[in-house]
C-alpha cells in the first residue's frame, strides 16, 4: 500500500481495554479482543504519532442495565443514551485499563469517553451520539498536520465502526488493521465492513501491507 509521509500518518488504537476482552468475562467480552496488541504495536511504527481513545464509565451511569432493564433494552427521553449496557470500564477497574501489551506512556493524545452519566458515545471523535461535542482529537490531527490514519482496536462493530467514519467525515484518509480488530458478531461485523468501505475506508489484513 502506498502510503504518504510519515510525517502525515497517524496510529489510532480505539478502546483497546480489558473491558472488551475475556480478561474481564463480566464486563464486554469480545473473542480475541486481548490479542490485538502486537498487531497494534506494528502499525504504530509507520505513523508519527500515536493516539487512544478508552471507554472512561462511572458506576452511576444512567445507561447501566439492572434486573428490571435488561441489557440492549432501549432508553427513552434522553438523547445521548440509546440502549442498556452491563457495567464495564470504569474507571479505576482492570477493565479500565489497557491489554497487555499496550503502553499507556506511548500515546501522544488520548481520549476519554463516556465520562458523563448521561452519555454513552461510541466513536472517539465526540461525546455525544449526535456528533457535536468534541472529544478533541480530530483538531489534534488536524493541528498536527495529519492527513492519514491507520486504526484498529475494539470492537470492529461498534466503537471502532463508528470511530473510523467521524475521522471520514472530518476528511481523514482512513486505513483499517483487520488483524488489530476483534469485533461481537459476524453478521454485524459484515455490515460494519460495508458500511466503511462505502465510505471510502481502505482496508489492509496486517499491518505488514503496510512495508
Amino acid at each position: 500500500m502506498q502510503l504518504p509521509d510519515k510525517k502525515y500518518i497517524a496510529s489510532f488504537d480505539i478502546d483497546a481495554q480489558n473491558t472488551f476482552t475475556p480478561v474481564c468475562p463480566n464486563e464486554l467480552p469480545v473473542v480475541e479482543g486481548d490479542q490485538i496488541a502486537d498487531e497494534l504495536n506494528a502499525q504504530a511504527k509507520f505513523a508519527s504519532l500515536r493516539v487512544a481513545s478508552r471507554d472512561a464509565h462511572t458506576n452511576d451511569a444512567l445507561w447501566l442495565s439492572d434486573e428490571e432493564h435488561p441489557p440492549l433494552s432501549p432508553i427513552e427521553g434522553h438523547a445521548d443514551l440509546d440502549i442498556r449496557w452491563p457495567a464495564h470500564a470504569i474507571i479505576g477497574t482492570k477493565g479500565f485499563d489497557f491489554i497487555a501489551g499496550l503502553d499507556p506512556a506511548a500515546y501522544d493524545f488520548q481520549v476519554y469517553k463516556g465520562i458523563e452519566i448521561d452519555k454513552h458515545p461510541y466513536g472517539a471523535c465526540y461525546h455525544d451520539l449526535g456528533n457535536k461535542l468534541s472529544t478533541g482529537v480530530i483538531e489534534y490531527l488536524r493541528c498536527q498536520g495529519i492527513t492519514t490514519v491507520i486504526c484498529g482496536g475494539l470492537a470492529t462493530d461498534y466503537c471502532v465502526k463508528n470511530t473510523v467514519l467521524q475521522l471520514r467525515d472530518a476528511g481523514f484518509e482512513v486505513i483499517l488493521n483487520k488483524a488489530a480488530c476483534r469485533g461481537i458478531a459476524p453478521e454485524t461485523i459484515a455490515v460494519a465492513m460495508q458500511e466503511m468501505e462505502a465510505a471510502g475506508v481502505k482496508f489492509i489484513e496486517n499491518a505488514g501491507e503496510l512495508a
